[in-house]
């Protein structure tokens, strides 16, 4: 199973990967509401330029634990090779019932309300636009699987294509924005509605940031990855973080401080001086390809989780199987798409937060983190292309983050963060029933 993985992906591939999961539909649902948490310019471009500093302190733990153990299924094999198979396996299984199919859900939710926007309702009769939601969202997680069933080939062009697409877009409406008129001195001196704890602003900030760490999820599919890795690690980080810094001067120069806090739809206020017939339309347009690009991704990266879980227990077996011919994991696919399809029709609408998943979210990552400093002790001998840069202040500093922002969540929300762990201690018993007569596969080599 493990052997039959091909090294198909470029430092261009996996730099798209990283890009194209992070640029979303995020920077224009978080913008207004970080910028309502401080009192001016300098403060929002410091808060996203810092929450920038802090993935990539997260982004280079993974890039030396990804370099150094290069297997599909990212935290799936760290924290299998750290703790034991059981902390790998509960990773798995919330990633398999919870976290990736319903991330995969909600992007599509927003895929398909600007889609609505663009196209109109499926359903000429319907009247509350609730199928029509369904039905767009649906269709972009099922084509999209369809594709990545087809082969790596046509999932990572996919990918790459979107991802492209959608940089340029930003860029030029980001040049639009900032050669035209700037914000009036009104809009300046107004006051902001409804200020955001500073605290909360950085959640959505490292939400918006979220994804850096998916190329370790294909770290057997990329070309020498013991140098790749941490290339297309940085090269994305970079991108994304510049962009975003952009997008926020964009805003604050279109809109001033205030107009951007106060703004509901900030890329569409920010355009309609520019575009005033057309600016809805295409930022509605863009926001369709950021989310396809962004499913896409979670699709090609989340398959590869099951992969690893697959492997190495036997109640999910049939996940672990890798077509060679096409070069895909074909059964984590099928399961991973209905299971978000399912999401989809159940949910019917884009109504929950990352805050439902992210206790569970960053108690991962912090265990991850760590596991940097116990493999260090426990293997010794393992060979490390890469060691992450200012070990291990780094480490610490985004493990004590990642701890303050599960503090947070549940503190925040304590029903769905207690549902989420829930479903997390179900695996439990699933790891022992799976685990009877079974021997380690490839995440404990």
């Amino acid at each position: 199973m493990c052997g039959a993985v091909k090294k198909e992906l470029s430092v261009f591939d996996s730099t798209c990967i990283i890009v194209g999961i992070i640029i979303g539909a995020g920077i224009y649902e978080t913008a207004p509401a970080v910028a309502s948490s401080v009192s001016g310019w300098w403060g929002v471009l410091g808060l996203w330029a810092f929450g920038g500093l802090l993935s990539l302190a997260g982004a280079l733990c993974y890039a030396e634990l990804a370099t150094a153990y290069p297997y599909d299924g990212g935290d799936y094999v760290y924290l299998s090779r750290a703790y034991g198979r059981w902390a790998g396996f509960l990773f798995g299984w919330v990633q398999l019932v919870v976290v990736r199919p319903g991330y995969i859900a909600l992007v599509a939710f927003v895929f398909a309300r600007y889609a609505g926007a663009l196209l109109g309702p499926v359903l000429i009769a319907e009247s509350s636009g609730r199928y029509s939601q369904v039905i767009y969202a649906g269709a972009a997680v099922l084509i999209l699987t369809i594709v990545n069933i087809l082969g790596v080939r046509e999932g990572k062009w996919t990918q790459n294509i979107l991802t492209i697409i959608k940089v340029a877009g930003l860029a030029a409406i980001l040049v639009a924005a900032l050669t035209g008129p700037p914000a009036s001195a009104t809009d300046t001196q107004a006051e902001v509605s409804e200020p955001l704890p500073v605290s909360a602003a950085l959640i959505l900030i490292l939400f918006t940031f979220g994804g850096w760490n998916e190329v370790a999820y294909v770290a057997a599919e990329v070309k020498n990855p013991r140098r790749n890795i941490l290339r297309s690690v940085l090269a994305g980080m970079a991108a994304v973080t510049v962009l975003y810094l952009l997008a926020n001067v964009a805003f604050l120069r279109a809109l001033g401080h205030a107009g951007m806090a106060n703004s509901e739809a900030v890329a569409s206020d920010m355009l309609e001086a520019a575009f005033p017939r057309f600016g809805g339309r295409i930022i509605s347009a863009l926001i369709c390809i950021s989310a396809l690009g962004t499913v896409n991704g979670l699709i090609f990266t989340g398959s590869r989780i099951s992969y690893a879980v697959g492997a190495e227990h036997r109640l999910f077996r049939l996940l672990g199987r890798w077509d060679e011919q096409r070069g895909t994991p074909v059964w984590a696919l099928v399961l991973q798409g209905g299971i978000a399809l399912a999401m989809i029709v159940v949910l019917g609408s884009f109504r929950r937060t990352i805050l439902y998943t992210a206790a569970a979210v960053y108690a991962f990552y912090l265990a991850t983190s760590v596991s940097v400093i116990i493999l260090r002790w426990k293997e010794p001998d393992t060979e490390r292309p890469y060691k992450v840069t200012g070990y291990p202040l780094t480490t610490i500093v985004f493990g004590a983050c990642c701890a303050l922002l599960v503090y947070s969540a549940l503190v925040y929300n304590l029903r769905d963060a207690a549902i989420c762990c829930a479903i997390l201690l179900g695996g439990v018993p699933v790891y022992w029933l799976s685990n009877i007569g079974d021997s380690g596969g490839c995440g404990s080599r």
